[in-house]
């Protein structure tokens, strides 16, 4: 097995292959939430590190295949820790729905607008009841602390997300 300057190779493409691959989510992530600067800084250390990675890997190959299961481990590794921190950075917004009988849809909006959120309510049919349909959309970071919310003030309530790209306009969001 190679060692360079003290460290076994083998960790040094498990770590330069996991950051590679974390870095790759993170400029993902950023790319789509219109972050296109910082997204594309992010890309030459991103393919910097992946030439070191590949270079180490391709040296003598035949004689070490281990080094394609720490290249691999790596690759696991950065998937799992690159989400981890694309949740964390929450850029971006999502839109939660939630619908509740129609005699609990005024109240459980008054209580969310308390909260400071912006809640518009529809008026929806389900399949043998009167609905509302409330839409919050909110900063990503938020979205959970707002869906508790919900949760504690009708914990019969159906709520979906998804992310959404706002153009202008809304409460509090933009």
């Amino acid at each position: 097995m190679f060692v360079i300057t003290g460290i076994p190779l083998y960790i040094i493409i498990f770590f330069g292959k996991a950051t590679e691959v974390s870095l790759s989510t993170i400029r993902t992530v950023l790319i789509t939430k219109g972050e296109k600067t910082i997204g594309a800084v992010i890309g030459f250390f991103e393919v910097l590190l992946w030439v070191f990675v590949v270079s180490s890997i391709l040296t003598n190959l035949s004689e070490d295949p281990l080094k394609i299961v720490a290249y691999a481990l790596g690759f696991t590794f950065g998937v799992f820790i690159g989400s981890v921190l694309g949740e964390k950075i929450g850029l971006g917004t999502k839109t939660i729905m939630a619908v509740v009988d129609e005699e609990y849809g005024c109240i459980l909006a008054e209580s969310l607008r308390k909260h400071d959120l912006g809640v518009t309510v529809l008026k929806g049919m389900g399949m043998d009841s009167k609905k509302s349909v409330l839409m919050i959309i909110v900063k990503r970071k938020e979205s959970q602390k707002v869906i508790n919310l919900i949760k504690k003030y009708n914990s019969k309530a159906v709520i979906t997300t998804s992310e959404t790209k706002p153009i202008c306009g809304g409460y509090g969001v933009l």
